[in-house]
């Protein structure tokens, strides 16, 4: 609703309420236009001010709206009656102006903002532009080059930048309202002509064409596929080349295609998935969110490679008293300079204070005794993360959550190594930690409902997302992932080479295909897991290497690393680089060579593989595996796989992740190829599609909405 009331005598005050950002529903449009007839018909009002409630002046558009028939009057003609109005309005900006709410601002004659207020028009993040004359106001108020960096990026800005480039008028240390007011009553009964931006001529710089290829450029660079940047440049350029009537029906025309294209369903899905994550039970059925989390003030990191020092860096960045232990003594130095480091940069990036204090180093485990919760990332070995639970048993105090940052090993077997193995839960970071958004929280079946609840409170005081996953090897991210490597490596085995396989993924929208990203975090990596799994054998050179437990198993990369190839790290991989350390992939002829004589002594005849086998084989084995893990229980719901795939795997925010983006597909597709490569690879693991995939698949594809009505049922049942 918006609510009026009047002040000081001669300003009407119009404020907005619909917790928790103040979002622009039916009723509050409808009480935005009700309320300025009033104020605009009342002879004592000389001024108004629209605000927001509990400090907030207004987050934007009600998306829970988009998939319902419109109701209520349309924001386009409400921000026109706001400009038209004869009386001066005022926006008292406080909190945030976002997407609708900063275009509702811009409708008023002159912004005020406090120091703390962002303003930004996130849409494009929804796979959006901005609707109601965003792309056509900004750019006459603040210029061509930063109306499209500010449009096709969706970036936040202070109230200080929005004052430097003429966004707000002006921006206050004090209350925001009350700042408006006393504003409002001094330009009372001054002239509007020049204050409505609508009526603004657009600049032009000399180099304007430049400047839209130059920003066209960047999108495609920077969008992997996503249409909505791209877009969002040719409604502002219809700002610059026609009137503002005209560019009012072009940025209409294309809000509507974007309004009703599958990458906008596929972002607005996101979007709630990533919320609903946080507040779902966990598979089990154990509630986390219904359960009291412990208090933790104190928090300690066991091993400073390069995952503990970016967990340190996180947890001293979100206020937590860190205690960071490295038992060997030059490898605490080195981890102190790089913290030291990582915390100056941070600090710089978003302008926070410094966090050096929050952390204190030793060489001895005994000085984590008294830590609320106690984060070991150590190397990942089994053996060596049983000693360090064993000792964490010993050493810590009663109640303190003990959490293994492994990504994939048996949490229960590292419970069962302590005193309170209810107390024992996953936390799965991703690398850089400080950097990467994503945490899997890995319930073991003794893991508390409260220990899950105090590790998801920890994940979310750090900035991420935190998803409950159950335990299982590999969790939910890692173990999706095997499938789509080994599908990727049996390609190159028929026939493809690691750069037609990465280019028909990063043309899906992944920034870099799956030899690339191979490469970058080290090949030797995964051989030491297959070395663990015994699946590496000297034999590796043999044709019965081929196989393992009955199944069709890749060697390649156990070969590249039996010669030194590890990736970047080594200047050679699956591509080479010019030197170790290198960044930029080329192809490597040797590779190609290397193939062809695997090939040979295999019995193998390369044949020619297109790009939808490589889509296929990869996606649909990776999503195959997905039907799996919710089948076991593993995963709650579809949303959280998608939510792990979105920001811990970088899956193409604008395909909505893989499980909706099977769902976009149709199950039933899904199913059929499947069952077509695994007639022509029957030895070839991971084709099988799954019971759960099968069953939705025959019950007309359910919105993904309704998988839950299936998963939910008894297992044995599916």
């Amino acid at each position: 609703m918006a609510f009026y009331s009047r002040v000081s005598g001669s300003v009407g005050m119009i404020t907005l309420q619909n917790p928790p950002v103040n979002a622009l529903s039916a009723a509050v449009r409808q009480g935005i236009v009700d309320t300025m007839h009033r104020a605009l018909s009342e002879p004592e009002v000389k001024s108004v001010v629209i605000c927001g409630q509990n400090g907030k002046f207004c987050g934007g558009a009600d998306i829970r709206e988009f998939g319902a028939t419109m109701a209520g009057p349309p924001l386009v003609p409400m921000v026109h009656l706001i400009e038209a109005a004869s009386k001066p309005v005022v926006a008292a900006i406080e909190g945030i102006a976002l997407g609708g709410g900063l275009e509702l601002a811009l409708s008023c004659h002159y912004r005020i903002a406090h120091s703390k207020a962002r303003l930004g028009f996130p849409e494009v993040a929804l796979g959006l532009l901005p609707g109601a004359g965003g792309t056509q106001r900004l750019p006459r108020l603040v210029g061509v080059p930063a109306a499209l960096d500010l449009i096709t990026t969706g970036r936040h800005v202070t109230a200080a930048e929005a004052r430097q480039l003429g966004i707000v008028d002006e921006v206050t240390e004090l209350n925001a309202v009350d700042a408006a007011v006393k504003f409002a009553q001094s330009v009372a009964g001054k002239s509007l002509d020049a204050r409505r931006i609508s009526t603004y001529p657009c600049p032009r710089p000399p180099d304007l064409d430049a400047i839209f290829e130059r920003a066209m450029q960047q999108v495609r660079r920077s969008s992997r596929g996503a249409i909505a940047p791209g877009t969002c440049v040719q409604a502002v350029h219809a700002a610059v080349t026609l009137p503002y009537a005209k560019g009012m029906e072009r940025e209409r025309e294309l809000f509507s295609v974007l309004f009703n294209s599958g990458q906008a369903r596929a972002l607005q899905y996101y979007f709630f998935a990533q919320r609903a994550v946080s507040r779902w039970s966990t598979a089990n059925g154990a509630r986390w969110d219904t359960s009291k989390p412990r208090p933790v003030r104190k928090a300690a990191v066991i091993g400073l490679g390069t995952m503990g020092r970016g967990i340190t860096v996180s947890l001293a960045q979100a206020g937590f008293t860190v205690v960071a232990v490295e038992t060997q003594e030059k490898q605490l130095s080195e981890a102190k300079q790089g913290v030291s480091g990582m915390l100056e940069r941070g600090a710089k990036r978003r302008g926070v204070p410094l966090a050096h204090d929050k952390i204190k180093y030793s060489c001895s485990v005994q000085a984590v005794a008294d830590a609320d919760l106690v984060i070991e990332a150590v190397f990942e070995d089994m053996a060596l993360k049983k000693t360090v639970f064993q000792q964490l048993s010993a050493i810590c105090k009663p109640g303190a959550l003990l959490c293994t940052n492994t990504s994939g090993l048996d949490i229960d077997e590292l419970a069962s190594q302590t005193q309170s193995p209810e107390l024992v839960v996953g936390m799965h970071f991703f690398a850089p930690a400080h950097v990467m958004q994503l945490l899997e929280v890995v319930y073991g079946p003794r893991s508390s409902p409260e220990a899950v609840a105090t590790a998801m409170q920890v994940g979310k005081k750090m900035g991420k997302v935190s998803v409950a996953v159950g335990n299982c090897r590999g969790f939910v991210g890692n173990r999706m992932l095997k499938q789509y490597l080994e599908q990727a490596f049996f390609l190159l085995e028929e026939g493809a080479t690691p750069e037609q396989v990465d280019q028909v993924l990063e043309e899906f929208g992944f920034a870099m295909g799956v030899f690339k990203v191979s490469d970058l975090s080290g090949l030797d990596v995964g051989w030491k897991v297959r070395k663990a799994d015994g699946l590496v054998s000297p034999a590796s050179t043999g044709t019965s290497a081929r196989i393992r437990g009955g199944s069709r198993y890749s060697p390649l990369g156990d070969l590249l690393c039996e010669r030194g190839r590890f990736g970047q790290k080594t200047g050679k991989g699956w591509y080479q680089y010019d030197k170790p350390g290198g960044r930029v992939a080329k192809v490597d002829p040797w590779l190609h060579g290397f193939l062809e004589d695997y090939r040979a002594q295999h019995g193998l005849v390369a044949r020619r593989i297109d790009h939808q086998e490589v889509l296929e084989r990869c996606l649909y084995t990776l999503i195959n595996e997905g039907f799996q893990i919710l089948q076991d229980g593993i995963a709650a719901g579809p949303e959280d796989i998608d939510v792990i795939y979105v920001l811990g795997y970088g899956w193409p925010r604008h395909r909505g992740g893989p499980m909706f983006y099977a769902s976009q597909v149709g199950l039933d597709k899904v199913v059929e190829r499947l069952e077509h490569y695994q007639q022509i690879h029957p030895d070839v693991p991971g084709l099988q599609p799954s019971r759960l995939l099968r069953k939705l698949a025959a019950i007309n594809n359910p919105a993904i909405h309704k998988w839950r009505e299936v998963i939910q049922k008894p297992r044995s049942q599916l």
